[in-house]
């Protein structure tokens, strides 16, 4: 893959071999250049705001400004860069935390350096990486936490394709499986994606399967 198109990583992380490990295994896969390394939140903010990242690799607990923090500053601050959590256990509230703040994915920091990679590729293109079990859990962490709901007019900016999509999204559907579905080309697909974003004012995934929720949507079809 041409240099130009490559996904560029900033890594984070408080331990020197956890980070330069997960760099290494990152810049040697094909099409994944690591541009630089951060060894805590602050510095991955700054890092950020200067390097302007594709994806973001970022461990969860750290000393001083954590991980939770720094992906707050980095979507608050209108950084494009997507953030993948690293945490200890899988769906712990670390995990959770991460994702109300704005992260993109979480892996477990026992994942495979290939587990790391296809994560970092899966993000960069805008699929899912949030399974069903997952999302379940995390709308019932969200939802306890955050009692403001949207009211359901705000579904009647999207055309009704867009609607189709937007609930092939609500159902966990990864972007290859909603183009079987709706028999629509995997570029069109992406195409209404972006314009559902937008027209939502959602940063990604998995901030459209809690709107959904929040709308009266739920894993494995409508509720109302």
């Amino acid at each position: 893959m041409p240099e130009t198109s490559a996904i560029t990583v900033l890594v984070v992380d408080d331990q020197p071999l956890a980070r330069e490990g997960n760099a290494l295994a990152l810049d040697s896969a094909p099409g994944i250049r690591v541009i630089g390394e951060a060894a805590d939140g602050r510095e991955a903010i700054e890092q950020a705001t200067r390097l302007d990242p594709d994806i973001i690799l970022m461990d969860v607990r750290m000393p001083g400004m954590d991980g939770i923090h720094a992906t707050r500053g980095i979507v608050d601050g209108g950084l494009r860069s997507r953030v993948i959590v690293l945490t200890t256990f899988d769906l712990d509230e670390y995990a959770f935390g991460a994702l109300r703040a704005g992260a993109s994915a979480f892996l477990v920091k026992t994942a495979t350096h290939q587990e790391l990679v296809d994560a970092v590729r899966v993000v960069a293109r805008g699929d899912a990486i949030v399974t069903p079990r997952i999302t379940r859990q995390l709308i019932d962490s969200y939802t306890g936490r955050d009692q403001s709901a949207p009211g359901a007019q705000c579904l009647s900016v999207l055309s009704p394709r867009e609607r189709d999509v937007f609930n092939a999204i609500a159902l966990g559907l990864s972007n290859g499986e909603i183009s079987q579905a709706l028999h629509l080309s995997p570029a069109t697909v992406k195409t209404h994606i972006n314009r559902i974003f937008a027209k939502l004012a959602v940063r990604d995934r998995v901030q459209a399967v809690i709107l959904a929720h929040q709308l009266g949507l739920t894993i494995g079809g409508q509720a109302n």
